[in-house]
């Protein structure tokens, strides 16, 4: 398991976009919220990700892995060496984090991502639409001259 591993993996998962954040992190966030954190270059932690309230208290209490700094009150753990969970639990892990991100967004977000649109393109088809509606481009139309104060 390496860093294009967990890459390959996040990006699998439907309206996962990644970024970097913090200077050498690497983030995965679906609807702008984050549900997997990995680093870029050697850190004390290498992966972090969102668990729940049962299997926080039972995965810290394993070897190699430790509450998230920052993030440990909602519930987030951090891997400190890439062999404390086997590639199928981490995968599951993941995806765990993923799903339990997505449940926390608002009803209408999901319904979105469900139809498969994001809201960045649910702004530009709406901007789009109403630029069409006023038939100039948008390029070719005339900014209001401001009115200027006279003494």
């Amino acid at each position: 398991m390496n860093v294009d591993w967990i890459r390959d993996l996040c990006l699998s998962f439907p309206h996962t976009t990644e970024q970097i954040q913090w200077g050498d992190d690497l983030v995965f966030k679906v609807a702008g919220k984050i549900h997997a954190i990995t680093v870029l270059e050697p850190a004390k932690t290498w992966l972090c990700f969102k668990v729940s309230p049962e299997k926080f208290s039972e995965l810290t209490e394993r070897p190699g892995i430790i509450p998230a700094p920052y993030l440990a009150r909602a519930k987030w753990v951090a891997l400190l060496t890439k062999d404390a969970l086997s590639p199928d639990e981490l995968r599951s892990l993941l995806r765990d984090s993923y799903d339990m991100v997505v449940a926390k967004l608002p009803r209408k977000r999901r319904e979105a991502l469900a139809r498969g649109k994001s809201r960045a393109q649910r702004k530009s088809a709406t901007k789009a639409a109403a630029r069409k509606s006023l038939g100039t481009p948008r390029h070719k139309r005339k900014k209001p001259s401001r009115l200027r104060k006279s003494s």
